[in-house]
């Protein structure tokens, strides 16, 4: 797994343009993007993954969803998005941190993994 960039990110340590903030949540652009528009939203606390989250964080994870699809509307993807979390290596998590992925901007399929 790479470091966790995001939370010297969050830090202000690494340069990055913040599509959305709060005091609970950061939303960048992907810098290696799969989709038109690839974006991470994380919190700002740090959670390795989801797996160190407890019953008092389901409103903070519920307001993810939500800032998520807040960003989705305003980089118009009225056509639609995917949302993704990976968790751990066979799940394709690169960075320990906890966050989720909103992909658009074209047809993605139905398939997470194209043959």
């Amino acid at each position: 797994m790479i470091t966790d960039v995001f939370c010297k990110i969050i830090k202000g340590e690494l340069p990055s343009e913040p599509v959305y903030r709060d005091d609970e949540i950061i939303v960048i652009k992907d810098n290696k993007p799969n989709a038109p528009v690839h974006l991470l939203v994380m919190p700002i606390k740090h959670f390795e993954s989801l797996d160190e989250t407890k019953q008092e964080d389901a409103s903070l994870l519920g307001k993810m969803l939500l800032v998520a699809n807040r960003v989705a509307k305003e980089a118009n993807l009225e056509k639609g998005y995917r949302l993704v979390i990976n968790k751990g290596e066979h799940g394709g998590q690169l960075v320990p941190h906890l966050h989720l992925h909103v992909l658009g901007g074209k047809h993605l399929g139905s398939k997470l993994v194209q043959d």
